[in-house]
């Protein structure tokens, strides 16, 4: 599970049926450094995930990607490799500190 910021949707012109009701964002993931400082920012690569929630555009996600990201459509099979798990209200994190620091 990681955290992503939404950044934009993708338009398909052609689907694959067993996915045709499903949205597509593009979700850039949060490093633990702007986790850290609150900052809004993501600073990970960006990807394309499968989302049923609707999320608004620079809203944070959680998602997971790999064959867990097709687990909603189980037993089917469907062709995801991300998808938006939850909508994130609040983030309240301490990095941990490190000894002699």
């Amino acid at each position: 599970m990681k955290f992503g910021i939404v950044r934009g949707r993708v338009t398909l012109s052609r689907v694959d049926e067993s996915i045709a009701d499903t949205r597509f964002l593009i979700v850039e993931p949060v490093t633990a450094q702007n986790l850290a400082e609150g900052n809004g920012k993501g600073g990970g690569r960006e990807l394309i995930a499968a989302d049923q929630l609707g999320p608004r555009m620079g809203q944070m996600v959680g998602f997971v990607e790999g064959r867990e990201g097709a687990s909603p459509w189980h037993p089917r099979r469907a062709p995801i490799d991300a998808y938006i798990s939850f909508i994130v209200e609040g983030v309240d994190y301490h990095p941990p500190t490190r000894k002699g620091k």
